[in-house]
Order: C-alpha cells, then structure tokens, then sequence
C-alpha cells in the first residue's frame, strides 16, 4: 500500500522558508567576510556607492533629523513642566537623540531606501543573466557588486547618524524657542555638558553594524532573486523588512552591550 506525503501546512512552509533565508543570509555573510579582506580592491567602486546612496539620501535625513527634535521637544516639554523639570530638556532630548533615536531612526530611513533599491538593483541583473555574463567573463561579481556596495553602506551611514544628530539638535533649539525664551549660547552651554565623548560611542558606533546589515540584506535579496520580475519586486520589498527587523533586534542587543560599557 502506498503512503501518500503529509501535506505541509501553511505555518510549517513559512517557518521552512523563514529558516533557509536566515541560513542563506548567513552563509553569505560569511562569504563576504571572506572575500572582503583578499584584493582587488575595488576602491573607485566604492567610493561611487557611497556618492550614490549617501549624497542622495541626504535630502530625506534632513528632514527627519528636524522633525526629530522638534517633535522630541515638543513632547517631552509639557511632562517635564509637570514635573518641574523644565531647565533639563535639552539635556534629555540631547541624550536621547545622540544615543538611540537619531542613529536607529536614521538606519530604518536608509534601509528603506537603500535596502530596496540594492535588492532591486542586483535583482534586475540577476534575472537579466547580467551576473551570470560577468562570471564567464572572468570577473569576480561577488566582490564587484556586493562587496563594495555592504562597504559603503557600512561607511556611509555613521556620518548620515551624526549629520541627523547635529540638525535634531538645531530642531529641538528652534522647539524651545518657540515655547520659552533660551538663549543660543545657554542652549550649547547645556548641549555640551550634557553629551559627552563616551555618548557618542555607542550611538555612532552601532550604526556600522546597522549599516552592514542594511547592505547584507538587501545585497542578498538581489544576488538571489530568481522569477522574472515578480523575484525583483519580491527582493526589493523583503530586502526593507528584513533588514529593518534585523536593525531593531540588533539595537536590542547592542543597548545592553553599550549601556554595560558605556554606563549613562
């Protein structure tokens, strides 16, 4: 008598998928580690990355580096009156920004609009058998293509968080002025004895990690997209989530890290 196959369930195929793309992402991270050290190096490719995906992602992280600290400012101000707390919110949106909310705010912005367009990018050569035409031609597209392109993410990204850290700062003055009279310089008196060298640390810092992540991810996606167009759209579109999710969990773990190192 036959046995006929149990049928997977829908839960059991996604956590099948779930699992082989965590072990793909692995395996092709550790192929970049290995691969990234060992020439050619690829420095004017690089350099046109980082052009590419910091420069014009300059424009979105001004914006949300004001928006930050004026809302920041905005909403923590009433508390603190009630609190009779007022003369420490430049020092509590100081803080915050320069240690969690610029660097992982700044990160989500650049992974959905890097992430994507990396997985979209090297999606479309993957399909169009582009990838495929530089092996046979003897060139290295791993290294070319993704390589460079998680490098300049890696780089790119720490000087896009403090560039975000200085223009929240700049918001949350124009915040406290609009709801009570400070000065300009009692306002960096405060700012510069409340952020400290060690709070820079930890903030920036991570962000390397978070923009290794943002390449990785969407470097991955791309690399191995496979269907057609529906596989580009595909990568483009899981390329953002995973590698915000990946940012988020790894925040987690560097928070306790930091804070054990770096104690506020």
């Amino acid at each position: 008598m036959i046995k006929q196959k149990a049928k997977i369930t829908v839960t059991e195929q996604r956590l099948i998928e779930f699992f082989g793309n965590l072990g793909g992402l692995t395996a092709f991270a550790v192929r970049f580690f290995k691969t990234a050290f060992f020439p050619p190096y690829e420095l004017a490719e690089i350099k046109k990355h980082m052009d590419e995906l910091g420069v014009k992602t300059l424009p979105i992280v001004s914006v949300t580096g004001i928006i930050i600290g004026l809302v920041l400012t905005l909403q923590s101000q009433p508390v603190l009156v009630r609190f009779g707390a007022e003369g420490f919110l430049p020092f509590m949106v100081s803080i915050s920004v320069v240690r969690e909310l610029g660097p992982v705010i700044t990160a989500l912005i650049f992974a959905g609009r890097v992430s994507s367009g990396i997985g979209a990018e090297l999606g479309s050569m993957r399909v169009t058998e582009q990838i495929d035409a530089m092996e046979v031609s003897a060139i290295d597209p791993f290294k070319y293509l993704v390589v460079t392109r998680v490098i300049a993410c890696s780089i790119i990204l720490p000087l896009l968080t403090m560039y975000v850290i200085f223009l929240a700062i700049v918001g949350c003055y124009v915040a406290i002025v609009l709801v009570k009279d400070m000065t300009l310089q009692l306002y960096i008196g405060q700012i510069i004895d409340a952020i400290k060298f060690g709070d820079f640390i930890p903030g920036v810092g991570k962000t390397i990690f978070f923009g290794f992540i943002v390449g990785i991810v969407g470097a991955y996606k791309g690399y191995t997209a496979d269907k057609g167009t529906e596989g580009v759209g595909k990568a483009s579109t899981t390329s953002v989530v995973v590698a915000s999710l990946l940012i988020l969990i790894m925040d987690m773990v560097l928070v306790k890290v930091s804070l054990w190192l770096w104690p506020v």
